[in-house]
């Protein structure tokens, strides 16, 4: 628990390279003991925290420590809430949130108008680095940045405060139904809890950085919760499937791409066209109802995302290499051809290394190790990711237990974890530039790289073994 006394720790003092400061009453949530730790203090505490996370999760998962899942659920959850009264840290994505709340309670369409053209507002003209530019967050995550902007008025710190409260909520949330989803085995339960609610890593970044990707997630864990373990999907009552295709479409409401969790109930369903129509009804009636009510422009900065790069991904390797030989902009189709084509590589050598039932006639692969494929593949295909996406694919491996994928994932978010330090760029200190030069924009990418490659081959063999394997209880080849 150090990785996660270090992150409280980065909060509680306050404003610094890791830490944005937030305008308003100082008798307003959240707090912190306004210590400003230098620059260079803040990154070491936020790179230990990584480091100790990291190694501490993947060394947990492997050994013979059996802790009562009970007590990982309730010191994970008291962690989240404790981080929700101390301002977020490691980015600072949370003042654009509470910028586009601002703009729906001023009567603007956040997805049209940047903060950028209301420099004088206190909420608007508090955003950093994406100042110029139009949200690219889904309309029921807009919504509940609009009713913390609603509570929160003029008060930046009181406006994050509110989404804080939600954000730990659906953290808290998500970690109880993965404990009930998991009840009956305690060695699942303690790993799930492990993945998810003492997660060192996603304590980091989904608690105390806030980012909107949890609010997402609680969606997708929910809706796989209501669709039934394993091959208990086919025989959902309509209920259940009209609940989940709900919840589904909200996730999607949320954040776009969190849709790729919908593959997995898709797959579960497969032999029952009627069953799957009803959930594959809900939710795309639900997505349609709440992108149609945010306005045209909706999916206007999802395009703009869909064509960027991010420096610490293999693909600015690829990128820097195009330019080179063709030019700026020639890289564009090449690399979203290529992306795609890993994608669903790694998606058919993932999905056939899957675990799946040992008994003749099992249900096949479960919904959410399906769902953890489609994601995880799509993780390590995107020519943009930072590490907070990775929330999503954790809460489905709590969910799945896949112990070989879940080793790859740790490694993986520590990685670029480390790439991202601090991920507010004006604030990082001129002698540590080498941060993003040399770790972000070149031992991040080539780590990443070998690390996919490494996933592949494993699941290349472990795809291979499976099939060779026989049945229990089934004929022999």
């Amino acid at each position: 628990m150090s990785s996660v006394g270090l992150t409280i720790l980065i909060g509680l003092l306050g404003p610094s390279a890791m830490v944005p400061e937030l305008s308003g009453p100082s008798w307003q949530p959240p707090y912190s003991l306004g210590a400003a730790p230098g620059a260079h203090l803040a990154i070491a505490m936020a790179a230990l925290a990584i480091l100790l996370g990291g190694a501490g999760l993947g060394a947990a998962l492997r050994s013979r420590w059996r802790p009562d899942p009970r007590r990982l659920l309730a010191a994970g959850s008291g962690a989240v809430a404790l981080l929700a009264f101390l301002p977020p840290s490691g980015s600072a994505d949370h003042l654009n949130y509470a910028a586009y709340g601002r703009l729906v309670t001023l009567g603007h369409d956040p997805y049209a108008v940047t903060p950028a053209e209301f420099p004088g507002d206190p909420v608007t003209g508090a955003v950093e680095e994406w100042a110029g530019v139009t949200s690219v967050y889904g309309p029921l995550a807009t919504a509940a940045q609009a009713l913390a902007s609603l509570v929160g008025g003029d008060s930046v710190r009181l406006t994050v405060f509110v989404m804080a409260l939600f954000n730990a909520a659906a953290f808290v949330g998500t970690a109880l139904l993965i404990h009930r989803f998991t009840a009956g085995d305690e060695g699942l339960q303690r790993r799930a809890a492990l993945l998810w609610a003492a997660n060192p890593l996603m304590i980091y970044h989904l608690a105390a950085g806030m980012h909107v990707d949890t609010l997402a997630v609680a969606c997708m864990v929910a809706a796989l919760v209501a669709l039934g373990a394993g091959g208990a999907a086919a025989g959902a009552s309509r209920r259940s499937l009209a609940a989940s295709g709900l919840l589904l479409g909200a996730g999607i409401g949320v954040k776009l791409n969190a849709g790729l969790v919908a593959l997995g109930p898709a797959w579960a369903l497969r032999r029952s066209p009627r069953r799957l129509a009803v959930i594959a009804g809900t939710a795309s009636a639900t997505v349609a109802v709440a992108y149609g009510l945010a306005g045209p422009h909706v999916l206007d900065q999802v395009g703009e995302a869909g064509r960027k790069v991010s420096l610490a991904t293999p693909w600015h390797l690829v990128k820097t290499g195009l330019q080179s030989l063709f030019g700026p902009g020639a890289y564009t189709i090449w690399i979203q051809l290529g992306s795609l084509a890993l994608l669903v590589t790694l998606a058919w050598l993932l999905l056939r290394a899957a675990p799946a039932p040992a008994v003749a006639g099992g249900a096949g692969v479960p919904a959410p190790a399906v769902a953890a494929v489609a994601v995880a593949s799509w993780l390590l295909a995107a020519p943009y990711a930072l590490p907070w996406y990775d929330g999503l694919v954790f809460a489905l491996l709590a969910l799945a237990s896949w112990p070989a994928l879940e080793g790859f994932m740790v490694a993986r978010t520590t990685i670029l974890s480390l790439g991202y330090l601090p991920a507010r760029e004006p604030f990082r200190p001129e002698d540590l530039d080498w941060l993003k030069t040399a770790v972000r924009q070149q031992v991040v990418p080539w780590s990443l790289l070998v690390l996919t490659a490494a996933l592949a081959w494993w699941a290349a063999r472990a795809g291979g073994r499976a099939r060779r394997r026989p049945v229990s209880g089934g004929p022999r080849p």
